[in-house]
């Protein structure tokens, strides 16, 4: 596989179950790929999940792990990039640089992959972790290190925008390219470097900056397209931002947010139409819930995106495959 090529792995205790499984599992995926040394805590199987994803200059694992002792030693060393651990779930303490830390559930905690650490997951966790490149950040964080080891709160906006924009890594098409690959983890590190408060240059940090509060505020509108009565103002007030930097950010896109919105409804209204599980509805009862309290304006629009009625759709989703 090309250098620039996205890299995924699945990461799994399931197929570890025989004699001998678990320390098979250590061996290989503890030390050999995540760099760590395993251990359950005491009455707990061994149970992880994880799936990694990996472009040049940016890696992301997720998942869920039992309780666990997780120990990164000296022998076990061999980059000094360092990993931002988010926890969606669970408790959990990070033991480096003599800090020690309690991270719960929405808080994130920086650690270091150039000396020993030690991540002790006291309940069944589901994490995120997040690898970064050391020499990416230090032009604009004068001391990481002493950032290490301190929990950042689950409010904090730019680690909410962050999370959020991390799901791009979940969609091949969004890394189609070495293009597109290269500025999402140009992104990230930006973000990041929001995130820890970094100063100097902040050209990168703002380009991933509003990289990330575009597909936030394209997430909240999908979410809420069904509702008639949403408007920009409801969305910067979700997004705490102004109304001005929502059109900027959609214009960069060669959108509004009006057309935003009707593109979105009529997308959840020709997919109801084809969906059998709506078979019973009748046409105007979908547009009410795709978000259109016109049907006139519904059917207008509609069959000018599709070229065809809402009837017309409907049909073709219930002719017979092959027919």
């Amino acid at each position: 596989m090309p250098d620039d090529e996205m890299k995924r792995l699945r990461i799994s205790t399931e197929a570890f179950h025989e004699d001998g499984g678990v320390e098979a599992f250590r061996e290989i995926f503890g030390r050999q790929i995540l760099g760590i040394e395993i251990d359950p805590l005491e009455g707990h199987p061994l149970d992880i999940n994880l799936t990694l994803r990996a472009i040049p200059g940016f890696a992301m694992a997720a998942g869920s792990v039992s309780p666990t002792r997780n120990q990164h030693t000296t022998a076990l060393v061999d980059n000094d990039d360092v990993v931002l651990v988010v926890m969606q779930s669970g408790t959990g303490e990070v033991n480096q640089y003599g800090r020690i830390a309690m991270v719960t559930e929405g808080e994130a905690v920086l650690t270091a992959n150039g000396t020993e650490a030690t991540f002790t997951g006291h309940t069944p966790t589901r994490v995120i972790n997040f690898r970064l490149s050391r020499n990416l950040l230090t032009p604009y964080i004068s001391d990481l290190d002493a950032l290490v080891a301190r929990p950042i709160p689950k409010d904090n906006r730019v680690l909410q925008l962050l999370v959020g924009y991390a799901t791009m890594l979940n969609n091949q098409a969004e890394l189609a390219t070495p293009e597109l690959r290269h500025m999402v983890a140009t992104h990230m590190h930006g973000l990041a470097t929001l995130l820890l408060g970094g100063a100097g240059d902040l050209e990168l940090p703002e380009q991933g900056l509003r990289a990330a509060r575009l597909k936030a505020v394209k997430d909240h509108i999908l979410a809420k397209v069904a509702q008639h009565d949403l408007s920009l103002g409801d969305v910067a007030r979700s997004q705490q931002i102004s109304e001005s930097y929502i059109r900027q950010l959609l214009a960069e896109t060669g959108t509004t947010f009006t057309d935003f919105v009707l593109g979105s409804r009529l997308a959840r209204a020709h997919r109801m139409l084809l969906d059998p599980h709506y078979a019973d509805r009748s046409i105007s009862a979908l547009a009410y819930e795709a978000g259109f309290g016109d049907l006139s304006y519904f059917n207008r629009t509609f069959r000018r995106r599709y070229g065809a009625t809402p009837s017309d759709i409907r049909r073709t989703g219930q002719r017979p495959k092959g027919g």
